[in-house]
């Protein structure tokens, strides 16, 4: 990510990811050993740097409060990421062993637990019953959305309207969260609470939708995981549901969920999406999204944190996995 959009937040990150850090300085030395393994395994930082940024954006800007909350919806998404793990019995994660592939299912499983806790713990020093109710709404959220994945795997009934419910619940709830909690804590008005939720959450579309586009066009080694991995798994995203209602009569999808060919299918289903403009077609989606989350901060101040949440959006769409 540029640096650029990093700047006006720096020095708060910083408190950020020294909380993060801080989270394995625990008595139990099996624990922080675990814990410090989970919370190093990498990442941006975007979704703290997105709370950070909003709570910027507007006149007010309470940083006793912010950056606990910042630091509790970082540790909301890692602790989801460690039960996707955990439910995917995903082996590798940013092209490094999972916390469950070396612990086991079921201690990942705690770990996730425990961080989910931690994360709340952070949230509440903020001291705001909206943002903690806030929390629990999104918690609901992702496991909704996760709930849902599970119970439609291997359906090829799968449809865009599906999808869209599911990713805003998996993946936009949070980055839903990351703005909005910035505009509750600062006690900005209502209607400044209410453009950030919706930036947030365009936002948090968009960047499933490119995700999803990655995992059928980028490399195992960049995706850190095998390609087309989710089709694998019985989920159908963005580009493949495209391949259905493009070649609704001649695809290999329902080969793959049925286990015939597989490996030959999904080849022919990655070659097919690569080569018939579908991938073109996701990334339009992808910027209806970012177009639409730039408009709602339109209103605001003209500041380097609006500049820089503007960037986000442009990145989004144009990163590389």
């Amino acid at each position: 990510m540029k640096n650029s959009i990093f700047e006006p937040v720096e020095k708060e990150l910083v408190l950020v990811e020294n909380g993060i850090k801080a989270i394995a300085d625990v008595e139990y030395t099996w624990l922080a050993e675990l814990l410090d393994y989970i919370v190093n395994s990498g990442g941006k930082r975007v979704r703290p740097t997105l709370t950070l940024l909003a709570g910027k954006i507007n006149s007010r800007f309470n940083l006793d409060s912010l950056i606990p909350v910042a630091t509790g919806v970082e540790l909301l998404h890692t602790a989801s990421l460690v039960h996707d793990d955990t439910i995917d019995l995903s082996m590798r994660r940013r092209g490094k062993p999972t916390a469950a592939s070396i612990w086991g299912w079921g201690i990942a499983t705690l770990a996730g637990d425990y961080l989910f806790s931690k994360a709340a713990e952070f949230v509440s020093q903020a001291n705001s019953v909206r943002a903690d109710r806030l929390f629990a709404q999104t918690l609901m959220a992702l496991c909704t959305g996760e709930l849902e994945e599970s119970f439609s795997s291997f359906d090829e009934n799968q449809t865009r309207e599906r999808y869209f419910r599911k990713i805003g619940n998996k993946t936009a709830s949070l980055f839903s969260m990351a703005t909005e909690s910035a505009g509750i804590v600062n006690e900005a008005p209502e209607q400044e609470i209410k453009a950030l939720r919706a930036y947030g959450y365009n936002l948090g579309m968009a960047f499933q939708v490119v995700d999803d586009i990655f995992d059928f066009t980028a490399d195992e080694d960049k995706l850190g995981k095998p390609v087309a991995s989710d089709l694998l798994q019985g989920n159908l995203t963005l580009p493949a549901i495209m391949l259905k209602e493009r070649y609704p009569e001649d695809n290999p999808i329902k080969a793959i969920f049925e286990n015939r060919g597989k490996e030959k299918s999904l080849d022919l289903a990655i070659e097919m999406i690569r080569n018939s403009g579908i991938i073109t077609d996701c990334y339009k989606v992808a910027q209806s999204f970012t177009s639409e989350a730039c408009k709602t901060i339109k209103t605001f101040p003209d500041k380097p944190s609006r500049k820089a949440l503007l960037e986000i959006a442009g990145y989004v769409v144009e990163r590389q996995k």
